[in-house]
């Protein structure tokens, strides 16, 4: 009986020695997303028997996350890494809720080094071209098209239009041949404020939109923001363009084929795809071909993995070999081609071209080459404001009254930017 309670406690010892140590990671993709993450996680539980990771569903992104990692930082209920919308990643650089992603691998995964596109790097890097953070589900905003109405309309699928000004004789065509409507946008301030800015090299803040250090200020109310929201004031008059609302309620009327035209994020298209009835197409998103410095580059949107802090150091270990394999070039090809998001690194991209990925899904190539357009510049890198969330609402209000008919273009513009700076100004003295 000893001998059996002996090896019975060396067994038992043994499995601990050998236990894997437990990496948590919290997100917020459901659906066919989390299934793909899952298999993700899977893949590297099973490449190696040190390292455990953990996925937990913690809800959509808002301020439930960032309540519960500050009530849980640091205890063993603590994630090790955590999903991040880039809205808040001003917030959760002065948070000091993370630590720096570079740091964190050059500790403990020096070898693991990739080539990130330049753009998709800028927008989670600091002031020395350091990544703060794993850029993860990242999209860009492009123009979706229906191809049978284009051909209802006698329109040539082939020649969408590149510039803003060759679109009116477009949606008037599609009007004329009776669809109901022409064109709409999801979520217009990322998609007809921000990007847009960005896509004509325009600065949409002050201090390089927040990535720089001083007090930043809003400053879009610009002769092309004037410009561009009176062209869409215009077009809501005659029919052209029209509202949706404020997150992606769009989606649902060009995949039922009501709207012909959609600007909308790169990372609707699968979405799309399932609900479409029709045959549809992706293009450039089109741009003031009179700017010299358009097109530049466009922004991206989506979130990115932070690690947190606080935790014991040897913690940290499978944190960053967890990492250190998402970044890989293997997984980022198969995450971009299972998903539909760009993929964040060179290698990646090239590997998807090299394995013919494009050939069968072009349509997947224009958001990257968009991105790739040229390098970023510092009013095109992103924008890194702490009230961005909140600067949003007030872009959609204003915007709303000028589709309304309630406020001309320059008013709503400059007021936007008032309103947005007292919040700014609030947040500084916080």
């Amino acid at each position: 009986m000893k001998k059996i309670f002996l090896a019975i406690g060396l067994l038992c010892g043994a499995a601990f020695a050998h236990a894997a140590e437990e990496v948590r990671l919290w997100h917020a993709l459901s659906g066919p997303l989390g299934i793909e993450l899952d298999r993700l996680v899977a893949r590297f539980n099973a490449s190696q028997d040190r390292y455990r990771v953990v996925s937990f569903f913690h809800g959509p992104y808002d301020a439930v996350l960032a309540d519960d990692l500050r009530v849980r930082r640091g205890t063993a209920q603590s994630p090790h890494i955590v999903q991040v919308q880039d809205t808040a990643t001003a917030d959760m650089m002065r948070s000091g809720a993370a630590l720096p992603l570079w740091q964190v691998m050059k500790e403990h995964a020096p070898s693991a080094q990739s080539r990130y596109i330049p753009v998709v790097a800028a927008y989670f890097s600091d002031d020395e071209g350091r990544l703060l953070a794993l850029p993860f589900n990242i999209s860009t905003p492009v123009l979706y098209f229906n191809r049978d109405a284009f051909r209802e309309a006698k329109l040539d699928v082939s020649k969408i239009p590149s510039s803003w000004y060759g679109m009116p004789s477009v949606l008037g065509r599609l009007l004329e041949s009776g669809r109901p409507c022409a064109l709409t946008t999801t979520w217009p301030s990322w998609v007809l404020m921000e990007t847009m800015s960005a896509w004509h090299n325009q600065a949409f803040a002050t201090h390089h939109n927040g990535m720089a250090d001083g007090p930043a200020r809003l400053a879009f109310n610009t002769r092309l923001m004037v410009r561009w929201v009176s062209m869409l004031s215009s077009w809501q008059k005659s029919g052209y363009f029209s509202y949706s609302g404020r997150s992606d309620e769009a989606e649902a009327r060009f995949s039922s084929g009501e709207c012909a035209l959609l600007t909308a994020s790169s990372a609707s298209y699968d979405r799309l795809r399932e609900a479409a009835q029709f045959d549809f197409g992706v293009a450039q998103l089109p741009y003031y071909d009179d700017f010299d410095e358009a097109p530049q580059n466009t922004l991206i949107g989506g979130s990115a993995l932070w690690v947190v802090g606080g935790l014991p150091a040897s913690e940290y270990r499978g944190a960053a070999r967890f990492l250190a394999y998402l970044s890989s070039v293997d997984v980022q090809a198969f995450w971009h081609q299972r998903t539909g998001f760009v993929p964040v690194t060179e290698g990646a991209f090239e590997l998807s071209r090299r394995q013919g990925f494009y050939r069968g899904h072009p349509e997947h190539e224009v958001a990257i080459r968009q991105l790739l357009a040229k390098l970023p510049t510092s009013d095109s890198r992103g924008i890194r404001l702490s009230e961005l969330r909140r600067i949003r609402v007030i872009i959609n209000e204003e915007l709303e009254a000028v589709w309304r008919g309630t406020k001309p273009p320059l008013e709503a513009l400059n007021t936007a930017v008032q309103r947005g700076n007292l919040l700014l100004e609030d947040a500084a003295v916080r």
